[in-house]
């Protein structure tokens, strides 16, 4: 529906920037670092530049996001071209320009709605839906990124995407032109058919040997068997590496009294507190005033040590915690102000503490729980640490062979034997080869574009030496020597003359019913009449077609305005068809929730379009500049 608003060009062109809307929902934390460097920037914008790296983390996270979306259907190759290189530059820079806006004009957004959005995100919530601070700081930490920074990046974000939903809320298309739209995807036309198919002709034709011949001759890319090899190869990868290593009970053992400290639960301590406010730069009164309060509280949990949660939600002041009884969670070293953690760390399971003073106020502390550092045995991790130990052992394996199979391909390259012998390798053999990979091999390592380039070269082919060690996989290399060559030959004509003569006939008997076709056409344009035609049918956009898809298509592109209108169509395969449209209406009942949404979808598209302008302004206004050669992506110069 609606493929004349998705045709629009310069409407897609403004699709590109959802690229740059921002997405913090952590498919990598990574991509809110800074990693620009001091290299030759790739772009300048607003006298800033965007460095190489810079551009190439950008594609890197645009292929990892993709990958994670279209799982099993992701190819990479269309990430690789150089027109998706260049659209990823170009949102870097559409993306400088708008945050140079937003400096420019100090617009920002709040500090309530930068705390919803971190709350949100689904990354740091606990499996009940709350928020986890744990995670949030361990998810930081992990990509070496303090709160700060990662609130200062996060708010500059929602105040692009702010802007940018901002400048797409002020477009709006006319109902009269979301109306006409919708009148002509509705539009109904009534139509008669007459078909001239190409099995009414066969009899009348008559194939010659000289159409034969003319045919073979002038289709001779037909008729080519393309060059061939026989070749064999062999593959080297990680499963090669791994029959040579072995891990025994002694190097587990050793490995493990190494690192127990690996294998050792640290103590874990989850307190509550209650507080009572103290401001840093209180008077007198009002510090022996909280002070009271908090040993009035401290009085009551002492009475009551059970109901500790209880008291706190009624009398601490912390926000933070209040409401969940005074619960900290997990205590960290570091996370908690110095009186505060020591005391934490000096309690017993269950037991309360004194009223302990802070920069804060004053804390009421409880020891929730207590649990052991716990060590594993070594017979609980024997296996991990074996499986852990023979993972490095293979790739340091794995990267000695690689570099042995690599030069020995190429320096004993008469033979694969050699090698085979070495790495402990099998030699196969595979035949009928072609430059090209073919898709009813599917992955097999020989059935590989760069592969098979090696394999077609000349110093192979001529010389029947080895190829060098190619990496069709990750971690896959193979190595081919061709042992037969055949080159390209053209098929006898006595032996393709029948599928010939059976192509002609098809094609003579569509020109004969295109001819007769066009001949009806022509009387019927000149004469109005009815006759021969078919049963009247409705064809519309939005429902499926009563009649064959490609004759439906020119009927609905058919100039109606005078009636009746006539239109020859070649129908592929089948023959040739002529249609009367006889009426143009629209449906009784128009799909009222449906013109909605078009509705909706057109406006959604005008704002794109104006987000595009807007951002090309900015773009202007910035004196933004791309410094990237054609050659660096990858395209072809006149000179070349």
């Amino acid at each position: 529906m609606f493929d004349f608003v998705r045709n629009n060009k310069r409407v897609m062109q403004g699709l590109l920037l959802v690229l740059i809307v921002p997405s913090f929902v952590l498919v990598g934390l990574e991509s809110y670092q800074d990693r620009g460097d001091a290299a030759t920037g790739v772009a300048t914008v607003a006298g800033q530049k965007v460095t190489q790296q810079e551009w190439e983390e950008a594609q890197r996270r645009q292929i990892d996001q993709a990958r994670q979306m279209m799982g099993p259907q992701f190819d990479q190759k269309m990430f690789e071209t150089p027109e998706a290189k260049q659209a990823i530059l170009n949102n870097l820079v559409a993306e400088r320009a708008i945050r140079a806006e937003i400096a420019r004009t100090n617009m920002s957004v709040g500090d309530a709605a930068l705390a919803k959005s971190i709350a949100e995100i689904q990354a740091f919530r606990k499996p009940d839906g709350s928020f986890d601070m744990e995670q949030y700081k361990a998810a930081l930490a992990a990509q070496g990124m303090t709160p700060a920074m990662f609130d200062q990046r996060l708010r500059s974000d929602l105040t692009m995407q702010q802007l940018s939903n901002s400048i797409q809320a002020t477009a709006f298309a006319p109902r009269s032109v979301s109306a006409r739209l919708s009148d002509i995807s509705d539009q109904e036309r009534e139509v008669q058919e007459m078909q001239f198919p190409i099995a009414q002709f066969l009899p009348q034709v008559k194939v010659t040997d000289q159409m034969v011949k003319a045919y073979y001759d002038k289709n001779a890319q037909l008729f080519t068997i393309p060059e061939q090899v026989k070749a064999e190869y062999v593959v080297f990868d990680a499963a090669a590496a791994e029959s040579q290593v072995q891990v025994t009970d002694a190097e587990v053992t050793e490995y493990y009294n190494k690192n127990l400290k690996s294998y050792t639960t640290p103590e874990q301590r989850t307190a509550s507190h209650i507080l009572i406010n103290l401001a840093r730069d209180a008077k007198p009164a009002d510090q022996a005033a909280a002070k009271a309060k908090a040993e009035a509280v401290l009085a009551e949990v002492r009475k009551n040590p059970a109901n500790f949660a209880e008291i706190a939600k009624a009398q601490s002041q912390d926000q933070g915690s209040a409401q969940a009884g005074g619960d900290l969670g997990v205590v960290e070293k570091g996370a908690f102000v110095k009186p505060v953690e020591d005391v934490i760390y000096a309690l017993k399971e269950g037991e309360v503490s004194g009223v302990v003073q802070s920069e804060f106020g004053y804390h009421i502390i409880k020891l929730t729980s207590l649990k052991a550092a716990e060590q594993k045995p070594l017979l609980a991790v024997k296996d991990d640490i074996a499986a852990d130990l023979k993972k490095q052992k293979v790739s340091k394996r794995y990267s000695e062979m690689a570099e042995t199979f690599t030069n020995m391909v190429y320096e004993q390259s008469e033979s694969l034997k050699p090698v085979a012998d070495k790495l402990g390798l099998k030699i196969q053999t595979v035949d009928k080869l072609t430059r090209k990979p073919n898709p009813q091999l599917g992955t097999a390592p020989y059935n590989n574009e760069k592969f098979l380039a090696a394999l077609f070269g000349t110093d192979a082919v001529k010389n029947k030496r080895n190829t060098e060690g190619v990496e069709v996989a990750p971690g896959v290399l193979v190595s081919g020597r061709v042992l037969e060559f055949k080159p390209a030959t053209k098929r006898a004509l006595a032996d393709v003359d029948a599928q010939i003569r059976q192509r002609v006939t098809l094609e003579e008997a569509a020109r004969l019913a295109r001819a007769a076709g066009e001949q009806k056409l022509a009387a019927a344009k000149a004469s109005g009449d009815a006759t021969g035609f078919g049963e009247p049918k409705l064809v519309t956009r939005t429902k499926e077609p009563t009649i064959n898809t490609t004759a439906a298509v020119a009927v609905l592109k058919a100039d109606a305005t005078k009636l009746p209108a006539y239109v020859g169509v070649e129908i592929p395969g089948q023959g040739y068809g002529v249609y009367r449209i006889n009426k143009v209406a629209q449906p009784a009942a128009p799909d009222v929730n449906r013109r909605k949404q078009e509705a909706q979808q057109i406006s959604g598209m005008v704002g794109q379009s104006e987000l595009f302008n807007y951002v090309e302004a900015l773009k202007t206004k910035a004196k933004a500049k791309i410094n990237v050669q054609p050659s660096q992506l990858g395209v072809k110069t006149d000179g070349e």
